[in-house]
């Protein structure tokens, strides 16, 4: 089993109106919340244990996810971003390397979880599931990464990072600031060789705002 961490923090501030009375990773999706698809993508991929951080609204969500075997981690005074948040629920997922995922997101097709972890070796500190940008539904904006035959990562280029990953997370020590983002890290293991990606071979909707919503159940149904 592998740790797994779900970001749930957010103000989800694409998200209003929508979010004005509602986490976003409660908002439901073809009948089910988004924090649920993310639970059960880890359910099916064996993951353990699980965290969830909260921020925004956070006593709905744990109201949600009561009576599971899941841990939380709140951030009830400033939001600590994706490194900060990871860096401060590690007591709760244990040593060695963590799957992330960001509940935003609906996927068909294989279980990323699943084919990160069949991909994963030793000589890697970060493995990224990347997203062909042409095939990014509801995506705005330009491509994150390239990817060079060997699978290592690059800033910029035609793949989207699709919200999921396995990271080592020892190095997050090394980091000074209470706030900062994961970016931080992938630039170190990016500048050392020790990044890299898969690309996800089903479908994948970035469920940022409303209108995002009916794209996503659409391709659920497709």
């Amino acid at each position: 089993m592998r740790p797994l961490m779900i970001f749930a923090a957010g103000l989800g501030t694409r998200m209003r109106p929508l979010t004005d009375s509602l986490p976003k990773p409660l908002i439901p999706v073809a009948g089910r919340t988004l924090l649920d698809r993310a639970l059960d993508l880890g359910r099916e991929a064996g993951a353990g244990p699980v965290a969830v951080n909260t921020h925004y609204r956070g006593g709905q969500i744990r109201d949600h996810l009561a009576g599971r075997d899941v841990a939380i981690s709140d951030e009830p005074g400033t939001i600590l971003d994706t490194g900060g948040g990871l860096r401060k629920a590690l007591p709760l997922l244990g040593p060695g390397p963590v799957m992330t995922l960001n509940p935003d997101v609906v996927w068909t097709g294989p279980n990323p979880l699943s084919a990160l972890d069949a991909a994963w070796r030793e000589d890697m500190d970060a493995l990224l599931m990347l997203v062909p940008v042409g095939r990014a539904t509801a995506r705005q904006g330009a491509g994150d990464f390239s990817r060079d035959a060997d699978g290592r990562i690059s800033r910029r280029g035609d793949y989207v990072y699709g919200g999921a990953q396995i990271i080592r997370p020892d190095r997050l020590a090394e980091i000074p600031d209470p706030v900062f983002s994961l970016n931080r890290l992938w630039d170190l293991l990016i500048a050392e060789g020790r990044a890299f990606g898969i690309i996800h071979r089903g479908g994948w909707c970035d469920v940022g705002y409303p209108e995002a919503i009916p794209l996503a159940e659409e391709m659920l149904h497709g």
